[in-house]
């Protein structure tokens, strides 16, 4: 009853929220500028940028509500490395000298966009993006533009033309510091008028960039089948009365399930040395040099699954009872953790609702060490919480499994 009815109303929901809510399900992009050019032209940008469906920020959040300095182009290429943001952009010095230019082989000075490559989507809408707000966000630089080209292929305006242009270019400035709501322009197309240079700061040196998310992500999500079904044997026993038998004798219950419980961690760990093996023999996948963030990360998720394992075991009765319940949770613990579909294309809400799952803080492990090449004492948060979550679940099977003590 429940695979039949409640899990496709869970997948529904969940997919729902994920592609198509009733309101704008964009998601909403952080992107860091460092500004190092601090002109009108610059500060423009930005404003017209921050008006859009983007998170905007050009300084670290507050430590200890100290505020943080301003973005560098160093700061914020180190802070998409950490996975801060998926995309920084870097006005350099002089933007507001040469900001737009639509004549072929003009002089332009380019923004560079530092770009995480795992996120395939934010880049692409921040070029967007970039286009838009040169058009709808600067018409002062715009017109300065077309009064340059006019003067230049024109021959030259009289000193009443330039003086009316000039009129005219400060009450667009003017225009533009009203707020949108208030303003009674309309923007306009056009093509690239802002030059951009993309450059790879985590990725451009992978094989093959996307593997390393994919084998953890569905390694993960394996493990809680492969945990549930091998818990399931405490059932077997039960049914069988060889638990019973094992309970007579010296072995107590929690000696019992610590037992299976490295069983089970032993399973799972193994199941992952075979996947990404399997990934750096056939895919490529940088495994030698990060074996030992794999051990780490490998052996706290291992524990956790088991443990989760323990506790599916210690709650159903019934091996078919046990199959049909551990489907349904494990699914929809993958779908919104992220085996299912990257968790950062995901809303706001159903990123942080991921965070409840096993999978969510595997992957971010695996990712940290076979994608953005971090040292293992970087891997401390991942690993206390997949710890504890092991220690919490295995805790509470253990309360669980006294009805068969008292069977």
């Amino acid at each position: 009853m429940a695979l039949s009815f409640i899990l496709p109303i869970a997948f529904f929901t969940i997919f729902a929220v994920i592609f198509g809510g009733r309101h704008d399900t964009t998601p909403r992009i952080t992107v860091l500028i460092a500004d190092e050019d601090h002109s009108h032209a610059s500060q423009q940008l930005i404003r017209g940028l921050a008006q859009e469906s983007l998170v905007v920020k050009t300084r670290p959040d507050p430590k200890r509500g100290v505020e943080q300095p301003e973005y560098t182009a160093t700061s914020a290429e180190a802070a998409v490395r950490a996975g801060d943001a998926p995309v920084a952009l870097v006005i350099p010095a002089g933007f507001g000298n040469n900001p737009i230019s639509f004549a072929p082989g003009a002089q332009r000075t380019e923004i560079t966009m530092l770009k995480d490559s795992s996120d395939m989507v934010a880049p692409q809408v921040i070029a967007g993006l970039l286009q838009k707000v040169a058009m709808t966000s600067m018409p002062d630089a715009m017109a300065e533009q077309g009064m340059k080209y006019t003067e230049l292929y024109a021959g030259g305006f009289t000193p009443e033309q330039r003086k009316r242009m000039n009129n005219e270019l400060e009450q667009l400035r003017r225009e533009q510091s009203r707020p949108r709501s208030e303003r009674s322009g309309q923007s306009s197309e056009a093509g690239m008028a802002i030059a951009v240079k993309t450059r790879d700061v985590v990725g451009e040196n992978k094989n093959n960039p996307m593997i390393s998310f994919y084998a953890a992500a569905i390694g993960v999500m394996f493990l809680l089948f492969t945990a549930s079904g091998a818990g399931g044997s405490l059932l077997d026993e039960a049914e069988s009365g060889t638990l019973d038998r094992v309970l007579s004798s010296r072995v107590t219950m929690g000696t019992l399930l610590a037992g299976k419980l490295c069983y089970c961690s032993l399973l799972a760990f193994s199941q992952l040395i075979l996947m990404f093996v399997w990934a750096w023999l056939v895919f490529k996948l940088d495994f030698i040099p990060h074996l030992g963030g794999f051990a780490v990360m490998g052996v706290s998720t291992a524990f956790a699954v088991a443990a989760f394992g323990m506790l599916l075991a210690s709650t159903c009765r019934t091996r078919a009872q046990l199959g049909a319940i551990s489907t349904l949770v494990i699914l929809i613990m993958s779908s919104v953790g992220g085996s299912m579909f990257p968790r950062f294309l995901m809303p706001q809400a159903m990123q942080k609702a991921g965070l409840l799952t096993i999978n969510a803080w595997a992957i971010d492990g695996f990712t940290k060490v076979f994608w953005r090449d971090e040292p293992i004492t970087h891997l401390w948060q991942q690993v206390l919480v997949l710890v504890l979550i092991g220690i919490t679940l295995f805790a509470i099977a253990r309360r669980l499994a006294r009805k068969w003590e008292y069977a």
